[in-house]
């Protein structure tokens, strides 16, 4: 598979891989062995970044989406977030309600789906 696929599945950021990584394909052999014991190089990348843009909005709890609207648009390190969470600008602290309600708001629909369906097995016995 091609790196870009390998860092995808590794998560991690493909800039920030070795040149031995990103010059040439992974076989889905070394891919498993890189997932089940990870060289240094991986550990670290993947405890102090930078990360990529999935990863960091998980981690400030928001959308890919409310990444951009914030302005970040470049892959971040571990330090970087946590001062971004230490901070909480304004932005942030919108996105993450914005998140926290978008949820809220699925768990209700999910649970209006589940009743109609419970209502809807109750009517057929």
């Amino acid at each position: 598979m091609k790196p870009a696929t390998a860092a995808k599945k590794l998560d991690v950021y493909l800039p920030a891989t070795p040149d031995e990584f990103r010059s040439g394909s992974i076989t889905r052999a070394e891919l498993t062995a890189l997932q089940n014991d990870p060289p240094e190089w991986l550990r670290t990348l993947r405890a102090d970044g930078p990360h990529p843009k999935n990863l960091v909005a998980a981690k400030l709890g928001i959308s890919n989406s409310g990444l951009i609207r914030g302005g970040i648009t470049e892959a971040l390190t571990t330090a970087q977030i946590d001062e971004l969470l230490a901070e909480m600008p304004e932005w942030l602290a919108a996105e993450r309600a914005t998140r926290v309600e978008g949820r809220r708001e699925e768990r209700r629909i999910k649970s209006l789906h589940e009743d109609k369906r419970r209502d809807a097995e109750s009517a057929e016995e």
